[in-house]
């Protein structure tokens, strides 16, 4: 005979097979701890003469002058400028122009067909505004070349993460110059579809080591803040985590890399390229900002390649961000590879110096800052 307690019991045995059948089938447990973001990025096609290139501001106000003079430069390479319809707007003093304008002049240069490539005026802030107002489909409907640094870095992980190609590279506050230097030209070179492969000198900093992975990174203050967002592409796994900065203190740079390390970013870097760090703080008796960052990364086995010229300084070499890279360090030197199809070139870094502008030419171009 049965009992009232055993009844009851029993359906509450009879409850809980219930529930797990209808949680293995109907509802799988999601993994608390779940892999990282698998990275494959698409290519843009490659410029040919006559391509229409489109100039827009997501961030800080650039003064026409620049953009028109970026403009000729443009001509000068046998493509077609266009100017996007909110460029020369400035809000609150600063921004180039409202959010919703800003967005409105990417999402025109993504989806007009004629436009082949979009070069960003400049940096300084605003972009992470913009990562909720964008989705990564619309990204990736049609592929097309970002150019830009700095603050565009957080575009450089949204494209990424979209799964396009970007060029990390100069924009129009630096084009305005002339557009015959190493910078520039490596830039058009990269968008023309001849990719270069760079060999460095040794580094005291340098980590020895060969890896390939996925290229992500940029300007450290600007993608660490995107952490968890559409925008972070050290999200994904197989890195190689560019790294550059400007005008920051040792103290607040180790920060940023604190947050790195406490999201398991450096776990999943095969190797690390610093770059930059352009009038950045000596508030500590390190010999150099590389020197406090080898503390952290030698503990992490990669290799780690330091030195590259990129970023604020006055030589900001292209980078193919999303591409897979590899990375060979070794004692007398390193090479950055992109393992991408292309016309290949061979750049020796270490022969490149920097652009020569006049007094007049750092007037127009207003101070410093204004390069980002």
């Amino acid at each position: 005979m049965i009992t009232s307690r055993a009844l009851a019991l029993m359906l509450c045995i009879s409850t809980l097979v219930s529930m797990t059948s209808c949680y293995e089938d109907d509802d799988p447990i999601v993994d608390p701890t779940p892999s990282s973001i698998t990275l494959k990025c698409v290519k843009p096609d490659y410029l040919k003469a006559g391509d229409k290139v489109a100039l827009i501001s997501p961030s800080y106000y650039t003064p026409m002058e620049n953009v028109e003079k970026t403009a000729e430069v443009l001509r000068s390479w046998g493509l077609e400028p266009v100017v996007g319809a909110n460029v020369g707007k400035i809000e609150v003093g600063r921004y180039a122009g409202t959010i919703a304008e800003r967005v409105s002049d990417i999402r025109w240069a993504l989806s007009d067909p004629s436009i082949k490539a979009i070069i960003c005026n400049r940096g300084g802030y605003g972009t992470i505004q913009l990562i909720d107002q964008l989705t990564l489909k619309e990204l990736a409907a049609s592929p097309k070349w970002l150019v830009g640094f700095s603050d565009i870095s957080t575009l450089h992980g949204l494209f990424t993460r979209a799964g396009v190609m970007s060029i990390h590279g100069t924009m129009s506050s630096f084009l305005a110059k002339g557009g015959t230097d190493a910078t520039s030209t490596l830039m058009r070179d990269i968008l023309l579809g001849r990719i270069p492969t760079y060999n460095l000198p040794a580094h005291p900093q340098n980590i020895i080591g060969k890896a390939e992975g996925i290229l992500v990174g940029g300007n450290i203050c600007t993608y660490v803040p995107n952490l968890g967002t559409q925008a972070d592409a050290t999200a994904g796994k197989d890195l190689i985590l560019f790294i550059e900065e400007v005008e920051e203190s040792m103290h607040n740079i180790d920060r940023q890399f604190q947050i790195l390390q406490m999201n398991g970013v450096l776990d999943r870097c095969k190797g690390v390229i610093l770059g930059e760090f352009t009038d950045c703080g000596t508030e500590f008796t390190y010999e150099s900002v590389e020197a406090m960052l080898h503390e952290y990364l030698v503990a992490y086995h990669i290799p780690v390649l330091c030195g590259y010229p990129g970023g604020h300084g006055d030589v900001n070499l292209p980078l193919v961000m999303g591409a897979p890279v590899t990375i060979d360090v070794r004692n007398d030197g390193a090479t950055l590879t992109f393992n991408i199809e292309g016309t290949p070139q061979i750049v020796n870094t270490a022969d490149i110096t920097a652009p020569v502008t006049s007094l007049a030419s750092r007037l127009v171009l207003a101070g410093k800052r204004e390069v980002e």
